[in-house]
């Protein structure tokens, strides 16, 4: 059995952040689940684009408000607390966050934890 608390992932590879966002990364491909578990805060202001072309991830909103938007066919989509979102095609997307927001994201295959976002938003 796993149990960690955010506390557990302070300082150690778990804790990502950059402009405006700060994740919180519960599991790792080294636990063994298969899947990456985070707990994110993306600030108001917060705007990037991203696409993870090597895993699958599905997003779901705890707080805040802000879009979502699939580059691919240019439609944008609101997001609050009780939405879900997943690129479930790899898709590449635009995230503004209009309050802070706080988002529970997964990504399958799990990640390592030693990922970086390329210059086009790749991972």
């Amino acid at each position: 059995m796993i149990v960690k608390t955010l506390e557990d992932v302070i300082g150690t590879k778990g804790e990502a952040h950059g402009n405006k966002w700060h994740s919180m990364h519960l599991l790792h491909a080294e636990d063994g689940m298969g899947v990456t578990l985070t707990d994110s805060i993306l600030e108001q202001g917060f705007e990037m684009t991203l696409w993870q072309k090597n895993h699958l991830e599905a997003c779901y909103c705890l707080e805040g408000e802000g879009t979502v938007e699939d580059l691919d066919f240019g439609i944008v989509y609101p997001i609050k607390p009780g939405t879900l979102y997943a690129m479930n095609n790899h898709d590449q997307h635009r995230i503004v966050a209009k309050t802070r927001m706080r988002v529970i994201c997964t990504f399958v295959p799990a990640l390592t934890g030693a990922e970086k976002h390329n210059a086009d938003g790749s991972l």
